[in-house]
């Protein structure tokens, strides 16, 4: 590796920005603030990256400010923590300025840390991404001794969707007539196939999802873990995804893989889905009304976009909706989301808000409408709700309840660009 190469990198980075046109994504930086983003891959981090430099250009930074590696780049294999002080090297060699760094998926050089924590105690402004939860460890936050913010980074939500599909949405006018009738029709796209920026260029969904899937699960979880076998951890991802909307404990699935003939231990069921936690790829939800230890080993799991889920499920409406209302409660309220089962079974509940959301993808028939109901009902008479809701594929409605209280029925597009 030569500082000659490094400033080669750092001038095609330059280039690229100085003619790039983004969609802008909604997202707020401090001033003074240095960050770390991470995510699935294909969310969109390097996408956020740019996004911040471009903003940064308009408000008065030079393109020769901007040092953007990405290392991705085959020719910084084998890089060293020692080496990357030749980024500051390169960059004073072609500027008197001191730059603002851009490191992309920078988890690729071991002992990354220690020279970001040397750039934010010299007052750099640095921004860095990377696809590997780790970066957010303990070891890692001690070395960086609480210097920077941690974003992470979704794929897009229902907004950012119509937003990168040039869907005007002016005022309350996509409420109704033909522009709620084109919205709906972006939506059932949206629920099939997810939210991943890069998918909107393809034909063929499910073989791009499918591919961006086993990248995932080989270099995400299974190569970066130094796992042997990858059946094991392919049969975990699709039980889990087979039992989306039951909590399921760690045990069972390491029973149902035993059936097939493999010996797999709770333990190490356990373990898989940590690495695939760690990959953004999977979230898990604690039952609010469990004991400590009971909410360690029986969780609900989720996936972070329903194209992946869909990959499993070929279309499952009822589960896809379910997966779609926990990704967008654990966008708005990170991990104050729960599900609540103790005498009544509620899909998610946020204490700190008073909210409690059922998710159904109907309620036309009256077994349905009560159970859904009758829950709600029920777990306000427990906790006190402050807001309730039942959010379904197209039904909407309001139900009234004695005391002044209310169930709103809405249908799950236009939840998502209402809240």
């Amino acid at each position: 590796m030569t500082i000659e190469t490094i400033k080669n990198i750092i001038h095609e980075g330059q280039e690229a920005l100085s003619g790039m046109k983004l969609y802008m994504r909604p997202c707020s930086y401090e001033e003074a603030g240095r960050y770390v983003l991470v995510g699935v891959r294909q969310a969109g981090k390097s996408y956020m990256l740019y996004q911040r430099a471009m903003t940064m250009l308009s408000e008065g930074y030079e393109l020769r400010d901007i040092v953007f590696v990405n290392f991705d780049d085959e020719r910084l294999i084998g890089l060293k923590a020692e080496d990357l002080d030749m980024i500051l090297q390169a960059h004073s060699s072609m500027s008197d300025r001191d730059p603002v760094l851009f490191l992309d998926e920078v988890q690729n050089v071991p002992g990354w840390e220690h020279f970001a924590r040397r750039l934010a105690n010299l007052k750099y402004k640095l921004y860095i991404t990377g696809s590997n939860a780790r970066m957010l460890s303990r070891d890692i936050a001690t070395t960086l001794g609480g210097r920077f913010i941690d974003v992470v980074v979704y794929p897009y939500s229902f907004k950012e969707y119509l937003g990168a599909r040039a869907v005007q949405m002016e005022e309350d006018s996509w409420q109704y007539g033909k522009k709620r009738d084109e919205i709906r029709r972006i939506f059932s796209d949206y629920f099939l196939w997810g939210g991943f920026p890069e998918l909107l260029l393809f034909s063929n969904k499910r073989q791009w999802l499918n591919s961006l899937y086993d990248k995932i699960l080989l270099g995400d979880i299974i190569l970066r873990n130094n796992i042997r076998a990858s059946l094991p951890v392919r049969l975990t991802m699709k039980r889990i995804a087979e039992n989306l909307k039951q909590p399921t404990s760690y045990n069972r699935i390491s029973n149902i893989i035993k059936s097939t003939g493999l010996n797999t231990s709770p333990s190490t069921v356990i373990d898989y889905v940590n690495y695939a936690k760690d990959a953004f790829i999977l979230f898990t939800l604690d039952n609010f009304a469990s004991k400590f230890s009971e909410r360690e080993s029986v969780k609900k799991h989720y996936f972070v976009d329903n194209g992946i889920l869909n990959i499993f499920l070929s279309g499952d409406g009822t589960f896809l909706l379910e997966n779609l209302c926990a990704i967008h409660l654990r966008r708005r309220y990170e991990r104050g989301v729960y599900y609540y089962n103790k005498n009544v079974e509620v899909d998610f509940y946020v204490p700190e808000e008073g909210l409690a959301v059922q998710s159904s993808y109907s309620v036309d028939d009256e077994i349905t409408f009560s159970r859904e109901v009758n829950a709600l009902k029920k777990l306000d008479s427990a906790v006190n709700l402050s807001r309730m809701l039942i959010i379904t594929y197209e039904d909407e409605q309001t139900i009234s309840l004695p005391g002044g209280k209310q169930i709103e029925v809405l249908p799950a597009w236009k939840w998502l660009l209402l809240s």
